[in-house]
């Protein structure tokens, strides 16, 4: 009798399953056996990539025990599901995230170290899918990672685009922007559905019909059908055995292939059909600037709304006779306008499909859906013309204006002769071009509306929508953003972490606010000295990582002063080259000055379309360019613009700031999560009174957070009184010096033209406040070089930056929602012990 023989038939020894078991021999074995039988070579032919692949099939293999358990104890406890619709998910690399949430990290690493290899060399082999183009889209990535673990049950629902947002590269100062081909090489973290394909509508028009009761109704007419493919990408919990579902859904022609037309010699048209279809899911955001940009755009959102809402309705019936119960199962939350088109095609499905009457229709939408809005500029907020809207959703068209219709003669009850009323909440905007409202539309559909900052939920109910909340006032919540601990800190941070845990324990990474723990060790000398030399070491990593992937060489015993995220004007990275280029004056003026180091990290993309934010990129560079070649400043001053900023590399860039730049427009940033990922990370801020900004400088302490600048209502007063930004500049001699300097062309090349446009704006419109902001930012930034020469009290203030940022946990703002608007419950998922024989029993 063989050995393997004799154990499996003695029951008092455990034998591990290769592809569940979780002790270091068996995760080895599993490990080398998909290097052999997945990627087809030895370890003496191994390339990093094949390691890459056969260490995410040994995870995945882990994850997928879990997570058919989880989709199994969905359908019998017939828990009621939270799905969030997103057009973005920008979820970072998943091979690092899924063994921290497994409890694999450590062990796998020590597997790796053995085999000569290199853990971090392995992970780098992952593409970070740009599925996302900033905060929304990362923050649709913390919520998933935390309703997974609270144990809540959950799916995320997108669109699995082919190329997500643009690799960014940088030539002679500007953007330039290449396809993101995220999935060149298999990705061993989806699972395909083909067989829970769902068909989309489009195009066409409508007919009247009667029904069997002689009821007229509505039939729509479609010109075209496209399939979406469903993509399963499983999300863990931290150290749950929940597994919870994002299912990006992918656009495929009904018909790929014409024979007719390709044996006519028509080659092109037999695949043309494939070619439309495909393109819907092709990239994230086309550029929008033209009519086709616009309407590819509106598809999109289109078919990943309609997939999703078909795909729950069918989870639903597998259960249900009907559709009566659906809000008590199914909570839908519509993060931001994007899915905003849900409440007319929850409608149609409603009445058209499934022959429910309008009111009843409209009772069900309306308890199911659930909306969040993230920008207070009105200019931001969706608007579809009404003939590309009637050109693609015929059907989807004239159900908005039967809503509208209704909706404006209630209002018309209730408040009558209130013009400006009707006029501001009606669902259509009417000017020489009718314009459908997707903000009005949501609100108008959703049970519950919420902002994503104190400040932003203030201004939306005073401002954005303001009508709506005089309206509904009850409908109004405030739910703060949050960022996971697990990847932003643990993930992020390991030597961190392992100082931390070592203190307090590891509750913390479930509970974020035992970092509130740490405060009784702020007066212990060597815990602060420990500290700085995490940060440190942090910084040396961040060096390291740019000199070796980005050809980038920085001084770590320099402070780090960072500003990472979206190029747009209200977030003023331009303000902060403004101070650059001051230092850089005040350093020609007096060299022998004493100066703290810096260098200047910047990071983030601009929208292709967006030129004042590409010129923004061009003016870092240049002056980069200059600063960086000048004799008198080096060693003391440098300027650096990093690459393609995502997911993987802020990771790097949190833990090792010093100090994180936050210094939007007060009133223009809705909340702001990098913000939080900084300060987490014991990175101190110096920022505005803006967004989710007020609520960690309320959290951190005053005199841990460096404040300057106008509030949101003195940046409101202040226009309302006639603001005219030219006065800073003849008033403030030290100001007219840096506008100058950039006039001259000096960071130019002599060419006055180049930079003329933000100059011009700054001088005649500034309508985000820099020529009012600057002296009290510069003043400011003086301040923060005085505090950095005392290290010691730094690291203090930096200790309790991290240890007061409980809040900030997306864990408690998931709660929120679970809680207050969502009304689901965690559920415990049981892993059945492994059986040699197969057996359940």
């Amino acid at each position: 009798m063989s050995t393997l023989s004799s154990k499996v038939k003695n029951p008092n020894i455990k034998i591990e399953d290769d592809r569940t078991g979780m002790s270091k021999e068996t995760l080895k074995r599993a490990f080398l056996d998909h290097l052999f039988y997945i990627q087809g070579v030895d370890q003496s032919k191994a390339s990093l990539r094949d390691y890459y692949v056969a260490l995410s099939y040994t995870v995945r293999d882990r994850l997928l025990h879990r997570f058919l358990k989880t989709i199994e104890t969905y359908k019998k406890e017939e828990v009621k599901i939270v799905s969030y619709f997103s057009a973005e998910f920008l979820m970072g690399r998943q091979l690092g995230n899924n063994m921290v949430n497994l409890g694999l990290y450590n062990t796998m690493k020590e597997i790796i170290e053995e085999m000569d290899l290199d853990m971090d060399d392995i992970i780098e082999q992952e593409p970070d899918p740009g599925l996302g183009n900033g905060g929304l889209g990362r923050l649709a990535a913390c919520f998933l990672d935390s309703l997974a673990s609270l144990s809540m049950p959950a799916i995320g629902y997108g669109i699995r685009y082919e190329f997500g947002i643009f690799h960014q590269t940088i030539q002679d100062g500007w953007q330039v922007e290449i396809p993101d081909n995220w999935l060149r090489f298999e990705n061993p973290w989806e699972i395909s559905r083909p067989n829970e394909a769902v068909e989309i509508k489009l195009g066409g028009h409508t007919e009247k019909t009667h029904d069997d009761n002689g009821n007229l109704k509505s039939f729509w007419v479609a010109d075209r059908t496209i399939l979406a493919i469903p993509y399963d990408t499983p999300v863990p919990g931290y150290k749950t055995n929940l597994v919870n579902p994002l299912r990006l859904w992918k656009a495929e022609a009904s018909e790929s292939f014409n024979f007719e037309a390709f044996n006519a010699g028509h080659y092109d048209r037999a695949v043309e059909e494939k070619m439309g279809a495909e393109t819907i899911s092709k990239v994230l955001y086309p550029n929008d600037n033209t009519p086709a940009g616009r309407k590819l755009r509106l598809e999109q959102q289109y078919f990943f709304v309609s997939a999703s809402l078909q795909d729950l309705i069918r989870i639903h019936l597998r259960n249900h006779d009907n559709l009566d119960q659906f809000p008590e199962k199914v909570a839908v939350q519509l993060n931001d306008t994007h899915p905003a088109v849900a409440v007319a095609e929850l409608m149609r499905l409603l009445v058209d499909k499934h022959d429910y009457t309008w009111d009843k229709a409209w009772e069900i939408t309306t308890k199911t859906l659930a909306y969040t809005n993230h920008t207070l500029m009105p200019e931001a907020l969706e608007r579809w013309p009404v003939t590309i809207f009637g050109e693609l959703l015929p059907r989807h068209l004239e159900i908005i204006y039967e809503l509208n219709y209704r909706f404006l003669e209630n209002v018309r009850t209730w408040f009558p002769n209130d013009d400006e009323l009707v006029s501001n909440i009606s669902l259509i905007e009417e000017r020489s071009e009718k314009l459908i409202r997707m903000a009005n539309l949501a609100c108008l559909g959703s049970h519950a509306i919420n902002g994503v900052a104190a400040l932003h939920t203030q201004l939306l109910k005073q401002d954005t929508l303001k009508y709506f909340a005089r309206l509904w006032p009850e409908k109004f919540y405030n739910k703060t953003n949050g960022v996971t601990p697990r990847r932003w800190i643990l993930l992020s941070n390991p030597r961190l972490s392992s100082l931390i845990t070592e203190k307090i324990g590891d509750g913390w990474l479930k509970n974020l606010d035992e970092m509130r723990k740490l405060e009784q060790f702020v007066d212990d000398a060597e815990f602060r000295k420990q500290w700085h030399e995490i940060k440190q070491a942090n910084k040396r990593d961040l060096a390291a990582y740019l000199l070796k992937y980005r050809n980038i060489e920085i001084d770590p015993n320099t402070m780090f002063d960072i500003q990472v995220k979206r190029i747009h004007e209200y977030k003023r990275q331009h303000l902060m080259v403004l101070e650059i280029i001051n230092l850089y004056n005040r350093m020609k003026h007096d060299p022998n000055g004493d100066y703290v180091p810096r260098t200047f990290l910047f990071g983030g993309k601009a929208a292709p379309g967006y030129f004042m934010a590409k010129l923004i990129i061009k003016l870092v560079n240049a002056v980069a360019d200059v600063v960086n070649n000048d004799p008198d400043v080096r060693g003391r001053l440098k300027v650096v613009f990093m690459p393609n900023f995502n997911v993987s590399l802020g990771q790097r860039v949190y833990p090792a700031a010093d100090l994180s730049e936050q210094i939007s427009t007060a009133g223009k940033e809705a909340s702001g999560t990098g913000n939080m990922k900084f300060a987490m990370n014991g990175a101190l801020t110096i920022g505005t009174l803006d967004g989710a900004n007020i609520e960690i400088r309320e959290e951190a302490g005053a005199e841990n957070f460096f404040l300057f600048g106008l509030t949101a209502q003195e940046v409101y007063d202040r226009k309302a009184q006639g603001y005219s930004p030219s006065d800073y500049y003849h008033n403030n001699g030290n100001l007219k010096g840096v506008i100058d300097r950039i006039s001259s062309g000096y960071f130019s090349h002599g060419n006055c033209e180049l930079f003329q446009p933000i100059v011009d704006q700054l001088m005649n419109d500034d309508p985000y406040m820099l020529m009012a902001d600057y002296q009290a930012y510069v003043d400011c930034q003086d301040a923060v070089s005085q505090a950095y020469r005392d290290q010691d009290n730094w690291t203090r203030m930096a200790i309790l930056n991290s240890a007061r940022m409980g809040k900030f946990s997306s864990d408690r703002t998931i709660a929120e929602y679970c809680e207050q608007i969502w009304n689901v419950e965690s559920v415990d998922i049981k892993l059945e012990e492994y059986k040699p024989n197969g057996s359940k029993n």
